[in-house]
C-alpha cells in the first residue's frame, strides 16, 4: 500500500480530479499551510488534499466575517471539528496541486488549485500549526463497459443541460466540446451536475469508473425528470464550482 503524508483542507465541497479549486485563504492555520507549501520549490508540486466535511465547520465559528464574534474562540488546526477530527471528514478526498499561491498585503491568500488524485484517509495529525493526513493513493479502474457508459452520461448530460436552461429560460452555451475518455467524464459531470455534496461524495468514492459512470447515468436521468416539472430554477452557473471563504 502506497501512502503520503500530506496537509489537509477541509471544505464543504467535493474536489474531483482534473476541476480547478480557487481559495480564498483567510484563516491562521490555512495561511500557515501555505506559507509551508510555498518552501517547496516551484518545480515541484505544492500539493495538500481536499477532503469534504462530514459534521463540522469550514471556519471557525470566530474567524473574520463570521456572524457571531462574541462566542468563546476555537483556535488551532482542528477548530470546528470536534475531538477526533478524522470522524468529521470524509473518508475519501482528492490531493490538489496548487499551480497559483498568492499572499496578499494583508497577509491572506488567493490559491488556484488543481485536482490530480484520489486518497483514503489513514489518519489525521492535529499537532501542528496545521491539519496533515496519512493517505492512500487509489488507483481508478475502468471497470467493466465504461466506455459505453460514457457514451451514455454524456447523451444524459447534454440533455440534462437542455433542460436546465430551459427551466431557467436562458440559452445553451455548451462552450468547448465535452471529453469522451471515461474517467474523465465521469469526473467532469460529476462536479459539474447540480447535486448535494453526500451525491458528489459517494461519486468521488465509487470503486471504479463504470460504477462511477452508472450511478451518474441514474441521477442525470432523475434530476432531468424532476427539472421538466419545475416552472424556474435559481440562477446559478452549470459548470461553476463555489469559491471557498478559505
Amino acid at each position: 500500500m502506497t501512502t503520503v503524508r500530506l496537509p489537509l483542507f477541509p471544505l464543504n465541497s467535493v474536489l474531483f480530479p482534473g476541476l480547478v479549486l480557487p481559495l480564498n485563504v483567510f484563516e491562521e492555520r490555512y495561511r500557515a499551510m501555505m506559507r509551508e507549501l510555498l518552501k517547496t520549490p516551484e518545480d515541484d508540486p505544492r500539493r495538500f488534499v481536499v477532503v469534504a466535511i462530514r459534521d463540522g465547520h469550514e471556519v471557525a465559528s470566530t474567524a473574520p466575517g463570521m456572524p457571531d464574534q462574541t462566542a468563546v474562540p476555537q483556535r488551532g488546526p482542528a477548530a470546528g471539528f470536534g475531538d477526533d477530527p478524522a470522524k468529521a471528514f470524509h473518508e475519501v478526498g482528492c490531493v490538489a496541486d496548487a499551480a497559483t499561491i498568492r499572499e496578499r498585503a494583508d497577509g491572506s491568500f488567493e490559491v488556484l488549485a488543481t485536482g490530480t488524485t484520489r486518497v483514503r484517509l489513514l489518519s489525521v495529525d492535529a499537532s501542528g500549526a496545521f491539519l496533515t493526513a496519512e493517505l492512500e493513493e487509489l488507483e481508478e479502474d475502468p471497470g467493466e463497459e465504461a466506455g459505453a457508459l460514457a457514451q451514455g452520461v454524456l447523451r444524459a448530460f447534454r440533455q440534462y443541460q437542455k433542460r436546465l436552461a430551459g427551466a431557467r429560460e436562458r440559452s445553451l452555451s455548451t462552450g468547448a466540446e465535452l471529453p469522451d475518455e471515461p474517467a474523465v467524464v465521469s469526473y467532469l459531470v460529476a462536479a459539474a451536475a447540480m447535486l448535494d455534496v453526500p451525491a458528489k461524495q459517494r461519486l468521488l468514492a465509487a470503486p471504479d469508473t463504470a460504477s462511477r459512470l452508472r450511478e451518474e447515468l441514474t441521477l442525470l436521468r432523475a434530476e432531468t425528470a424532476i427539472i421538466r416539472n419545475l416552472p424556474s430554477l435559481p440562477a446559478s452557473e452549470l459548470t461553476r464550482g463555489p469559491t471557498s471563504l478559505n
